[in-house]
């Protein structure tokens, strides 16, 4: 917390003293944007889908990983929203290569790593659409700025401008069970630069995610209290260069399933960021992370605390520089460099179901460190565009320890993790050839890299009746991957694309049965994944179609103590899931959208033993104007009440959101 009072204080010192220095004239007025530098030429050359901020604005459940979902291959561990799932469990992958509950794709906000340090999670429910102009989802593996996470892909959040989020915006809704959901903004120019604030407030009882005829009289509804703040400054130091202030603070308090089953995240976030257009571009950021999480388990037979998570602090620090020298108009080239810090560890205390007494008291965590050099260059000759990168990490594991003691405080073990370290390098290279102005045909080829985290390494955990051990010995995971695909415009309304793809991890980590109930991390040989993706866009002046699907064949591939899911399809995986939303503007600033998605079928484990049925929900949002910036929304979430089941062990089911509708007021946005 010191760390970060102390950038905040500095950084808003730097914006007090520069920005009054660049008032100016409507003559020579400096125009900031806010933004990173612009996509290289051959950013087509990959799988991409944007989600633009009007699409943001009108997500039904007013949720990001919502707003997500609409990316085909996109995926979070479980099927629970950011309201009803325990947060360490919401890892973000891509391409059907989940397994565990840890984020295989690079979540990145304003060119900042969003997953915690110690879990991998997202901490979906403090990153609001609102307050984004867009998110650019790219699959397949990366070998660029913060490469070594993004090993599904990348997904990055562009907070909005002074230009979407001037002046006061805000809402608030109410739903049928009585929760509710505020947000607000207020945007205002700061000399030639700009600040923009806002908060967001959500609050309920939530619903029984345990069917009713499993339900017992401690059974509890997924209740959740949680808010987020945050304040961006944008100020230009000179005519080409601007200073990027960034800071996030946010708290999230739930409960699961039985009453006292609490568990909680924080975080406090911080970041500076400078973004040069001359003719050297550059983009530096720099960034440091306070994260917390505690979490309560209650027996599922005798209903009282079997295991207090009561602290896991981390911290998270890190930076990157990237340079674009000018070596002429048909190439782009990027030099740089990126550093990322992940330092936490648990404190937990074992109660026994019976004697309420503390029967013992756990330790444990340690670092890992990456570092990593990347260079990429862009060549368009005409019609055809070729790119290609290489990049080098030096990654480091170390102070890696597990310390027990028993009820009486009295040492019971105490293990110290030998260091490990190493080089690993990655690559990647694509082609886009513009047919006409109409098609386009692109392939690219890729590797990539992704640590163990702390979380995998030394955290177990248990989600009754099953137990999931750690594993300090976790090697690293490595993909190798390849894609080719059609983009296709026949006209200005209308964008078609489709992408085949096969992509492998080796070393995959998941979460093994090794007995009845009993699961550790472990790498298994590997996990492949082939498949389509699909995407359509269709324009029609008020009335517009966004679809797009996800066909995957996934398997594990294992041997030795892994054999029994050789040829299994990954736990958490579906074989299909896709979605279309349809659109309708009768007149300006009226909305009226519905969303159809499917879920195929999936297991929760890795042995194929316990289904989660496929699920088919509908979704629907409107607005209508009142009177100027005031507008009614009305929101309906799983409209056909759909039984979503979110999770299956041995017949211990938890559901996902019931029928719910939302209505309020908005100003702006």
């Amino acid at each position: 917390m010191a760390t970060y009072r102390s950038l905040m204080a500095g950084t808003a010192l730097a914006l007090f003293c520069t920005s009054p220095a660049f008032a100016q004239s409507d003559d020579d007025l400096i125009v900031v944007t806010g933004e990173g530098l612009e996509e290289t030429p051959a950013a087509p050359a990959y799988d991409v889908q944007v989600i633009e901020r009007d699409e943001l604005l009108a997500v039904p459940s007013g949720r990001i990983e919502d707003a997500l979902s609409s990316v085909a291959g996109f995926q979070q561990f479980r099927r629970s929203d950011s309201r009803s799932a325990n947060a360490s469990a919401q890892g973000a992958t891509l391409r059907a290569l989940g397994g565990n509950a840890t984020s295989r794709a690079l979540v990145l906000l304003d060119g900042v790593p969003m997953s915690d340090p110690f879990f991998g999670y997202v901490p979906f429910s403090a990153l609001a659409p609102e307050r984004l102009s867009q998110i650019r989802v790219t699959r397949g593996g990366g070998s660029g700025p913060f490469g070594a996470g993004a090993l599904a892909g990348t997904i990055e959040l562009e907070s909005a401008g002074i230009d979407a989020l001037s002046g006061f915006n805000g809402q608030v809704l109410a739903n049928d069970r009585g929760e509710t959901e505020a947000s607000g903004s207020y945007g205002a120019n700061l000399g030639s630069g700009f600040v923009v604030a806002s908060g967001r407030w959500d609050r309920g009882k939530g619903f029984f995610t345990t069917p009713e005829a499993d339900r017992v009289p401690l059974s509890a509804r997924a209740s959740f209290d949680g808010w987020s703040t945050q304040l961006r400054a944008v100020a230009p130091l000179s005519d080409n260069v601007e200073l990027q202030v960034r800071g996030l603070a946010y708290r999230d308090e739930r409960i699961l399933r039985f009453e006292g089953a609490e568990s909680s995240i924080e975080g406090q976030d911080a970041s500076i960021r400078l973004v040069g257009r001359g003719e050297w571009e550059f983009d530096a950021i720099g960034y440091v992370q306070a994260r917390n999480f505690t979490n309560i388990v209650i027996s599922s037979t005798r209903f009282v605390p079997v295991l207090d998570q009561r602290n896991t602090p981390s911290t998270g620090i890190g930076g990157k520089f990237e340079i674009r020298p000018p070596v002429g108009e048909d190439h782009v080239l990027r030099l740089g460099a990126d550093y990322r810090q992940s330092e936490g560890e648990l404190f937990e205390t074992a109660i026994s179901a019976f004697s309420g007494n503390v029967t013992a008291r756990r330790n444990a965590g340690g670092t890992n460190t990456d570092l990593g050099f990347f260079i990429e260059d862009d060549w368009t000759s005409g019609a055809l565009t070729l790119t290609a990168g290489a990049r080098l990490d030096r990654w480091n594991i170390r102070n890696g320890f597990f310390d027990e003691r028993d009820g009486g405080g009295l040492p019971v073990s105490s293990t110290a993790y030998p260091d490990r370290a190493g080089w690993d390098a990655s690559f990647r290279g694509g082609a886009l050839y513009r047919i006409s102005e109409a098609a386009a045909l692109r392939a690219a080829a890729y590797s990539g890299l992704r640590l163990p985290t702390l979380n995998e390494l030394y955290r177990p955990f248990v989600v009754f009746p099953v137990v999931t051990q750690a594993n300090a010995s976790l090697e690293n995971e490595r993909l190798e991957g390849f894609e080719a695909g059609i983009d296709l415009t026949p006209a200005e309304s209308v964008a078609l694309s489709l992408t085949a793809f096969d992509n492998r991890v080796k070393n995959a980590i998941a979460n093994v049965t090794i007995a009845p109930n009993l699961r550790q991390r472990r790498n298994i040989d590997a996990i492949r994944a082939r498949g389509l993706e699909a995407s359509a866009r269709v324009d029609l002046g008020r009335l517009s179609f966004n679809a797009s699907a996800a066909w995957t064949d996934a398997e594990a591939r294992g041997s030795g103590f892994a054999s029994a899911l050789d040829g299994n399809r990954p736990s958490q995986t579906p074989r299909f899931a896709g979605g279309a939303t349809v659109t309708y503007r009768p007149a300006r600033d009226w909305v009226i959208s519905a969303t159809l998605r499917h879920v195929g079928s999936q297991f929760e484990d890795d042995l194929e033993t316990d289904v989660l049925p496929a699920a088919t929900t509908l979704d629907a949002f409107a607005q209508v104007p009142i009177t100027g910036k005031l507008a009614f929304v009305l929101r309906g979430e799983n409209l056909t009440g759909e039984t979503i089941v979110t999770r299956n062990q041995g017949g211990s089911i938890d559901l996902g959101t019931p029928t719910t509708i939302w209505g309020g007021l908005r100003w702006g946005f």
